[in-house]
């Protein structure tokens, strides 16, 4: 795998894993794949790899279309693709994103483009994506793709891609029945998927005396301490209604689900991945597609419907060689899940708990980003002059298309926006505030 070698390189990985040779092999022999494969396991990196091979210098225009469930994997995929440095340019286009930016990126027309259903049928209907070149096709975690809501938008989709010859679906799980419309014909199937669980996770259950089981949580909160906690609700209400809860109670958390803004969202998951707080409370949307590493804990507020929806969760932790535990709390009209397989330990609560550490770190929003020429070193430049701040002192900073996030330690944050909130960056005034 020679050839691999900067691609390897990038992601500081030595080789390829087996799943993701087999891909590569499949894809040489067969236009039809189906890549069955666990959460975490490398699957992005399966089916780019056999779509780089596929993509000609000498054709211009869009020759290859990835289609993701939520614009979170979308970016995720991006991301990967970019860290590739393959040479070929690529558009990512989702709701929540501003669809003029994505309207002018794709005026020369990208080799790759990924998007989410809803923002790509839209833009092939406005002709501002010709389909013409395109052929080959990518639905990345097609199970959740081809759930009701989305088939509709797929089928357009495919439907508008004439000359489309292969087709590569993935998944993290084998339940799904892919309809005639995906025009997969004799695929070869590549089933990676191990039944056997992470021996670094860890299964506990707590029972909570109430049916509302709110002081269960914020109690098994305080006893995990100030590690990494995604808490998962079933329902976008339920989501708020428990962050508001918690922070009445003197938590630090943040809330993520599909009816917020991309900017709350952005900044939401940027305050959880740089320690702003440690809890984020959450819909399934986060149990798909978010690379967040070094998640400790998984609480299920709410049990989960089905066995795939609580692998998914459980999928968050427990990554790459990492230990992690997947907590359940159990209502006293509820029973343990029969999909729960696992040898499950009781923790017992005490009735006092002290809170937490707060976290030590805050962030700040910038309004300025990728397309205003603004990078990570000139934000870092920038609070170290003008904000009197040292490198340790500055974390992990995002920098998106418009605005940016960067992560402060806290005790120095008041002083530092004093100081910062009249100066230019690359001589152009921008708002500049604490994250809300």
């Amino acid at each position: 795998m020679q050839k691999y070698a900067n691609i390897l390189s990038a992601f500081k990985i030595d080789a390829l894993n087996e799943m993701q040779l087999a891909s590569i092999e499949a894809n040489q022999q067969a236009d039809n794949i189906i890549l069955l494969s666990n959460t975490g396991s490398g699957k992005t990196l399966g089916f780019l790899l056999p779509v780089l091979e596929l993509l000609d210098k000498n054709i211009p225009g869009t020759q290859a279309l990835v289609i993701a469930p939520s614009r979170e994997l979308a970016m995720q995929i991006e991301k990967v693709w970019k860290t590739m440095s393959t040479g070929y340019k690529v558009t990512c286009c989702y709701g929540g994103h501003l669809r003029e930016t994505e309207e002018n990126n794709l005026l020369e027309a990208p080799a790759l483009i990924i998007g989410t259903p809803g923002r790509l049928g839209d833009h092939i209907r406005r002709e501002n994506i010709k389909t013409e070149g395109i052929k080959t096709l990518v639905l990345d975690e097609f199970d959740k793709s081809l759930e009701l809501g989305f088939q509709e938008e797929i089928e357009f989709i495919i439907e508008s891609l004439p000359n489309l010859k292969k087709r590569i679906l993935t998944s993290a799980t084998e339940t799904v029945e892919i309809p005639d419309f995906v025009g997969l014909q004799d695929p070869v199937k590549l089933n990676f998927l191990t039944e056997e669980k992470s021996e670094a996770l860890a299964i506990q259950y707590v029972e909570s005396e109430d049916k509302d089981k709110i002081d269960t949580l914020f109690r098994l909160i305080c006893r995990l301490g100030n590690r990494s906690t995604i808490v998962f609700c079933n329902h976008r209400e339920a989501v708020e209604r428990t962050n508001g809860l918690l922070k009445d109670k003197g938590l630090t958390t943040v809330f993520y689900h599909g009816a917020m803004e991309q900017q709350e969202r952005d900044a939401a998951l940027c305050k959880f991945r740089n320690g702003t707080s440690n809890i984020l409370v959450t819909t399934d949307l986060a149990a798909r597609g978010l690379d967040i590493p070094n998640i400790r804990y998984i609480v299920h507020y709410h049990l989960p419907h089905t066995a795939e929806t609580y692998t998914h969760r459980n999928g968050r932790t427990a990554r790459m060689d990492a230990s992690g535990t997947a907590i359940l709390i159990i209502g006293p009209d509820e029973k343990m899940p029969a999909y729960v397989e696992e040898e499950a330990t009781q923790i017992t609560l005490e009735d006092n708990y002290e809170l937490p550490e707060k976290p030590k770190w805050t962030t700040f929003f910038i309004g300025a980003g990728k397309k205003d020429k603004v990078n990570k070193v000139d934000i870092v430049g920038f609070l170290t002059n003008k904000g009197q701040l040292k490198k340790e002192d500055v974390g992990l900073i995002e920098v998106k298309d418009f605005f940016s996030f960067v992560a402060i330690r806290k005790s120095k944050a008041a002083h530092t926006l004093a100081l910062i909130q009249k100066e230019k960056i690359k001589n152009k005034k921008v708002k500049i505030d604490v994250a809300k």
